[in-house]
Order: C-alpha cells, then sequence, then structure tokens
C-alpha cells in the first residue's frame, strides 16, 4: 500500500482532532476555527527582552522595543520570545502539558514557538531546558521544559541538551509570591551542569521554558549558562503572563 493510500485509511480510522477542543480538523495538531480564534497568539511589535506584544507605535532606535518590566528592571539575558499569552487557550495549553500529561501537545506548541523563535536563532544556537529539582521531576515524571526545548530543537534544526543547566537545590512553589520574593527564591538555585559547561562555551544558549511570569526562574537560568561560559544567552517561553494595558 502506497504511503498517501495508507494514511487516507489512518485518517478514516482516526480522523485528525483539534488539539484543544477536540472537534475535526484537518491535519494533526491543528486547531479548529473557533480554537484558533479564542488563541492568543503574539504577533506584531513585542518588547524584545521577553516577548510581551505591545501598543502598535513608533519604532525605537535600532528597532530595539522594550516594556515598561524590562526598561524597570534589568535582565540578565540578551532577547526574548514568547509564542502566545498566558491567557485562554495560552494558560489551558500550559498547564495541559505541565499537570495534565498532554505530552502531545508539545510538538504543537513547538511549532509556534519556533515560529517567534526566528529573530534570536543563530548558526551556533544551543537549546536548553530550564531545569526541574529532581525531587519535581520524580512527582511529575516529566519536564515540561525538556518536552518543549527537544520539540523545538527539531523544529528549527538545532542542538538541544537536555540537562545543560541542573538545579541542586529545592525551592518552594512561586505562585502566589511577589516579585521581590520570587527573585530571592530563586537565586542561585540553577547551575550549569559540571560535565556539559564544555557544550555552551562561547556558544549562544537558547534557554526554553513553559511560561514566563516575573522571569525569576529564567533569570536564574540565564545567570548560569553566563557562569559556564555562554557567548550570549537569549530566552524562548511558549507563553508569557502579560499585564492587562
Amino acid at each position: 500500500m502506497k504511503a498517501a493510500h495508507f494514511q487516507s485509511a489512518i485518517r478514516l480510522i482516526y480522523p485528525a482532532r483539534c488539539t484543544f477542543c477536540g472537534g475535526l480538523v484537518d491535519s494533526d495538531f491543528g486547531l479548529c476555527g473557533p480554537c484558533w480564534r479564542d488563541t492568543p497568539f503574539i504577533a506584531g511589535q513585542v518588547c524584545d527582552q521577553c516577548g510581551v506584544p505591545l501598543l502598535a507605535g513608533p519604532d525605537a532606535p535600532d528597532d530595539v522595543l522594550r516594556c515598561d518590566e524590562c526598561l524597570t528592571f534589568a535582565r540578565p539575558w540578551d532577547a526574548g520570545r514568547a509564542a502566545m499569552v498566558y491567557d485562554g487557550n495560552g494558560r489551558k495549553m500550559v498547564l495541559r502539558l505541565k499537570h495534565g500529561d498532554r505530552h502531545d501537545m508539545a510538538g504543537p506548541a513547538s511549532a509556534w514557538m519556533a515560529r517567534a523563535a526566528q529573530p534570536l536563532l543563530r548558526p551556533d544556537t544551543l537549546i536548553a531546558p530550564v531545569p526541574l529539582h529532581w525531587l519535581r521531576l520524580l512527582r511529575r515524571r516529566y519536564n515540561q521544559s525538556a518536552l518543549l526545548a527537544r520539540a523545538l530543537g527539531t523544529q528549527v534544526g538545532r542542538p538541544m541538551c537536555p540537562d545543560l543547566l541542573i538545579r541542586p537545590r529545592a525551592t518552594p512553589p512561586l505562585s502566589g509570591l511577589g516579585r521581590d520574593a520570587r527573585f530571592a527564591t530563586m537565586e542561585g538555585t540553577i547551575k550549569a551542569h559540571p560535565r556539559r559547561r564544555h557544550r555552551m562555551a562561547g556558544r549562544h544558549v537558547l534557554l526554553v521554558d513553559d511560561v514566563m511570569t516575573s522571569g525569576a526562574t529564567l533569570a536564574a537560568g540565564a545567570e548560569a549558562c553566563w557562569a559556564g561560559g555562554a557567548a550570549g544567552v537569549d530566552i524562548l517561553v511558549l507563553a508569557r503572563a502579560a499585564k492587562e494595558t
């Protein structure tokens, strides 16, 4: 049986379903019309350091735009992007991937992240996920950021090192903490893996996580990359929590 005929037969038995609602769609990992409209993809002008969408306006000098938060607080990375806003279907995707064992969502999520990542990609880019402490990894059974990073590497044709960074010290959940408390909690909690430092030495690292809120976790990861000898650090997240404007 030819491949095309085989695929057609598979479609008759297992038709493609919408990633969010399960309705019929034309291709695997696609979205139906209503779910596509309700998914807050980020497009247009964005903050160059965190990827949050910005209101349209005149370009800044050298086309470098910053949101109010990134103008107020220095970020220890070079540039950042996000695929969607952490709201509506964006929030649902993160929570299902993170807590709902929806590993299948890493595929479509990585495709959307790959589009957002285009300005960040370099020939020497090395992709690395934000690590989990081993106790949390044991409870969750997987690192959602590693799933995204692995799928992203396939999408963009760049190498991915799953244990480039490690998290030797456990931290309490950050939810419910203010910005200062988040940064204080995360300070120094992520390190370069001593046996992987050679992989990042002199290279640009693209640090991947599922969601950015204050940026405390990504900041700890970026600092670890610099300490490990990286030539540059960018960040990429599936979803960016954004304040209403």
